[in-house]
C-alpha cells in the first residue's frame, strides 16, 4: 500500500535530513492564521494541507500574495471550507512568501531498475516547455550536486537576473545533497518534488 504524506508531514521528514524551508505553521482556524501572520511583514501563502491532496493548484487550494488580517482570515476560512472528506485535511499551511523571478525544481524519483535518483531543473510555468532537467543516481557527492547545476542549458538564469543576485550554487548543492541523503535513508520512498 502506498502512503502519501501531507506537505507539512513531508517537510518535517525532510527537515531531519537537512532540507531547509521558510518558517510556516499548520493552523486550524483563521485566528491561528492571523496570529502567525502578524510576525511577518511580507505577503503570505496559504495552502490547504492533507495527505490526499496532491494537486492543490488545480482545485484552487493555494492562495498567494495574501496581505492583511482580514485577507488572511478570509483566505484561511475559504480553504477550510473547500476541504472534501477524502482530502484527509490536517489544516492550512501558512508561510511568508518567497520572492524571486526564477523557479527551480528538485526532487527524488525511484527508478525501478537503478534505484533512487536526484532530479534538478528549471521549474515554474515554463518547466514543461523548456524541459531543462538533470538526473543523477543517489547517493550524490558534493561535486555531483554542483555538476547537476552546471549541466543545465539555462545557465544564464543562475547569474544576476533582472535585478536579482546570482543563485547561491552552494545552497542548491546543499539541497541536492540533503535530498540524496533522504533518498538513501527513507525505506520504500517513491518520489519527492520541491519547487
Amino acid at each position: 500500500m502506498t502512503t502519501t504524506l501531507s506537505e507539512a508531514d513531508s517537510k518535517a521528514v525532510l527537515s531531519g535530513f537537512g532540507v531547509k524551508f521558510l518558517p510556516e505553521a499548520l493552523v486550524v482556524s483563521p485566528a491561528e492564521a492571523i496570529a502567525f501572520a502578524r510576525d511577518f511583514a511580507s505577503p503570505m501563502a496559504l495552502k490547504l494541507c492533507g495527505s490526499n491532496i496532491a494537486h492543490k493548484s488545480e482545485r484552487g487550494l493555494v492562495h498567494l500574495g495574501v496581505v492583511g488580517t482580514d485577507a488572511v482570515s478570509r483566505s484561511c476560512q475559504e480553504l477550510l471550507d473547500a476541504a472534501r472528506p477524502e482530502d484527509n485535511v490536517t489544516g492550512v499551511l501558512i508561510a511568508p512568501m518567497a520572492t524571486g523571478l526564477r523557479e527551480f525544481i528538485a526532487g527524488i524519483a525511484v527508478d525501478p531498475v537503478f534505484g533512487p535518483t536526484v532530479v534538478f531543473g528549471l521549474g515554474g510555468v515554463l518547466a514543461e516547455a523548456i524541459a531543462d532537467v538533470t538526473v543523477r543516481l543517489a547517493p550524490l557527492r558534493r561535486h555531483d550536486a554542483v555538476d547537476m547545476v552546471q549541466s543545465l542549458r539555462t545557465q544564464s538564469l543562475f547569474g544576476p537576473f533582472r535585478g536579482e543576485p546570482e543563485v547561491d550554487i552552494d545552497a542548491v548543492a546543499d539541497l541536492l545533497c540533503a535530498l540524496s541523503f533522504a533518498a538513501s535513508e527513507i525505506d520504500a520512498l517513491l518520489s519527492i518534488g520541491l519547487n
